[in-house]
């Protein structure tokens, strides 16, 4: 089936899944959906045999269509190698009555690395195949990991140049540390005065400016984005779901059929709705259990059928989630309005006011969600107890969903077997984890001092991506306003 993918704004013809990669998002401000969701017409008995790059083959070719077999396994074979630090890629590991989907054993320990080491490929092989001969000027916002992803990803990618934009004070010490030492002719870093959503704004004003777009055509540039608002970043995420799923079929945990949860931390909605396409795919998913931080437009939103960015921001201990504006949320909704019009009012009203209401008849095509969220509080509890219970360490990130489940569980006693999104390693946020696991002021300690309180208190290995980034030197240093974004893409792209 000849996968083609649109606007959710409904503006603009069908292109294929390379040139959407390509283009990061539509001109119409919308983001790029199919036009249907392929099923996952393999069998899961023969899923549960294969590795991950098997079944990241057989998830990922039914939506980039228009990619040969061996460009796909290419990609998938330079990017799922031995710059992950477990043969298997992806761990799953069975605590106290959930299985952790460990996502962060890629080169910056965090989920980010899963899609953005397969993008800058697929990238390339999209822009081969496409006859692109401009340079691709690879834009993206970051609440923290996304950034240093993207930089590790495209670092010296030919034809390719990578300018991140991250909120300065709103991302942990190591998040920043990791993005402004890293190496790469064609990679640059800037902090923002503001916040993650300052920031996003800002990449998607500058995507969506045809007179910038014209101005760097004629100069042999154009955009993309690694933010995942590039339905690129989207599918590779989908891969995580099946193979969990092919997982606890393989231990016999669930048989084939059987129902599994998943419960995802969630800021900018791309790794839940990853899950939501898997379920449209076919897989055996129950519930979505949605769960936020102290910032929790998302939990109220899935409650009352009410998105309002409109209140206080709060910087958390879990900063990737520190987002008011879920860009992703705008593919779900485009699916449960079932109208690209209906969709484009919606957004409409959240970019002039800040806020929209969905019709009773779209908040019942979410019967599958459920949202909560975690305070700051409950999140060191759950950091602090499961270390107690069980020697296993979670960062804020995981311990906000594995909070939000307990929540779930309590409220529906629902046993159906339930997979935890584990989306960062405890050492990438060791300030907050050691707060929550020891009577020492992390406050006090350095950063090499932290780690190493980490690692005595927990034995936990400590990564070779944390090692280095305190003994390499700072490479970017640039800080702006946010009405400077624009200039500031300008200065980098023609000087």
């Amino acid at each position: 089936m000849d996968v083609l993918y649109k606007s959710t704004r409904g503006n603009g013809s069908a292109v294929s899944a390379s040139q959407a990669i390509l283009k990061g998002m539509p001109d119409d401000g919308g983001l790029f959906v199919p036009f249907e969701i392929p099923k996952l017409d393999v069998n899961v008995s023969d899923l549960a045999k294969m590795d991950y790059r098997e079944v990241a083959f057989e998830v990922m070719r039914r939506f980039l269509s228009d990619f040969t077999e061996a460009e796909l396994k290419s990609c998938i074979a330079k990017a799922y190698d031995e710059k992950f630090d477990t043969e298997e890629i992806v761990s799953l590991k069975e605590r106290d009555g959930a299985f952790y989907l460990e996502l962060f054993h890629g080169p910056t320990i965090a989920f980010k690395d899963m899609a953005l080491s397969i993008l800058p490929h697929l990238m390339t092989t999209a822009a081969r195949k496409n006859h692109v001969k401009n340079e691709i000027v690879i834009l993206t916002a970051t609440s923290g990991d996304t950034g240093k992803a993207a930089l590790a990803g495209f670092a010296d990618v030919p034809g390719t140049k990578v300018i991140v934009f991250y909120p300065k004070d709103g991302v942990s010490p190591v998040q920043e540390r990791q993005m402004v030492t890293q190496k790469g002719g064609n990679t640059y870093v800037v902090a923002i005065r503001g916040n993650f959503d300052d920031a996003q704004t800002g990449v998607k004003k500058i995507l969506e400016d045809e007179k910038l777009s014209r101005e760097l055509a004629e100069k042999g540039f154009q955009f993309s984005s690694a933010n995942s608002i590039n339905i690129g970043r989207l599918v590779p995420q989908i891969v995580y779901y099946v193979y969990a799923y092919a997982l606890l079929v393989r231990r016999n945990k669930i048989k084939n059929g059987d129902k599994m949860n998943v419960v995802v931390p969630t800021g900018n909605f791309g790794n839940i709705l990853a899950a939501f396409y898997a379920k449209n795919m076919g897989l055996p998913i129950g519930k979505l259990i949605c769960a936020s931080n102290e910032n929790k437009v998302l939990s109220d939103f899935f409650h009352t059928g009410c998105y309002d960015r409109n209140r206080e921001f709060f910087l958390t201990s879990s900063p990737s989630m520190d987002i008011l504006i879920s860009s992703n949320l705008e593919r779900l909704i485009y699916m449960v309005s079932g109208s690209e019009d209906e969709n484009k009012k919606l957004m409409e009203q959240l970019s002039q006011k800040g806020i929209y209401k969905i019709s009773d008849e779209m908040r019942g095509r979410l019967h599958n969600f459920y949202g909560n969220y975690a305070s700051e509080k409950e999140t060191q509890a759950v950091i602090k107890k499961m270390f107690e219970d069980t020697g296993y360490v979670l960062d804020p990130h995981t311990a906000v969903a594995s909070a939000v489940y307990d929540e779930y569980q309590s409220e529906t006693k629902d046993d159906t077997p339930t997979v935890i999104a584990s989306t960062a390693s405890p050492y990438k946020f060791m300030g907050s984890v050691l707060h929550s696991i020891s009577t020492e002021k992390s406050e006090n300690l350095t950063d090499v001092e932290q780690i190493s309180a980490l690692h005595k208190i927990c034995n936990v290995a400590v990564p070779n991506a944390v090692k280095e980034i305190f003994d390499a030197p700072v490479l970017h240093d640039t800080v702006t306003d946010v009405k400077n974004m624009e200039q500031t893409v300008k200065n980098i792209i023609f000087r």
